[in-house]
């Protein structure tokens, strides 16, 4: 892989990390996932685990280790909206009983900082912290400047996902930039093809709520 950073083995190490936040992975799965080789995989992934950033489930599975918990906690508590913005993306999923999730930029792609699933029991589940695209998805175009609706939302259908869509508005600062991105998801038969029609209001107002704090 080419460096983003110009500290190799730092992307890789991150890149595992990555490979690992969606789900438990066998070391053949983190291979297929990042695309490293096997033996530089494997020394990423013990490394890791020695630091406490990575460990084995019941199963001998790689996940994620404890030693991130309390950087996650400190990330959220350094972002001084991010509380709020929990909070209002909480409260969304409960009027809307539709999967919500918080999105912020992060490289060449979008953070999941925060994720609400929906009351139904066919519902579309992003993990915290998945690492997704900024060229796909209704939030990952509204983080990369894409025009939004006259109304102030962006939906798509399929974009990223198979029989999956969704409505994002953005979260400003109060510079009036981007910041993060609020969105509704679910699956096409319930929520259809134009969640901005059932959603894209109630999705703009969450968002206009964080704004500026």
């Amino acid at each position: 892989m080419d460096s983003v950073s110009g500290v190799g083995v730092l992307d890789k190490a991150f890149l595992v990390l990555n490979a690992l936040v969606t789900s438990p992975a066998s070391l053949s799965e983190v291979v297929e996932r990042t695309q490293l080789p096997r033996a530089t995989a494997h020394r990423l992934l013990l490394a890791l685990e020695h630091h406490g950033a990575v460990r084995r489930d019941d199963d001998g599975l790689f996940c994620v280790g404890v030693s991130l918990v309390g950087l996650g906690r400190a990330a959220s508590e350094q972002f001084p909206w991010i509380q709020r913005a929990r909070d209002v993306a909480r409260q969304l999923r409960d009027d809307t009983s539709e999967s919500v999730q918080l999105y912020v930029t992060e490289g060449d792609g979008r953070r999941c900082v925060a994720s609400f699933e929906s009351t139904h029991g066919l519902r579309w589940i992003v993990p915290e912290g998945a690492l997704l695209p900024l060229d796909r998805g209704s939030a990952g175009r509204v983080l990369s400047g894409q025009k939004l609706s006259r109304d102030g939302w962006i939906e798509t259908s399929e974009d990223r996902e198979k029989g999956v869509a969704s409505v994002s508005a953005p979260i400003r600062d109060g510079d009036n930039v981007v910041i993060a991105a609020l969105s509704v998801s679910g699956p096409l038969e319930r929520i259809t093809a134009h969640p901005g029609r059932m959603f894209g209001a109630q999705v703009v107002a969450a968002a206009q709520s964080v704004t500026g704090l």
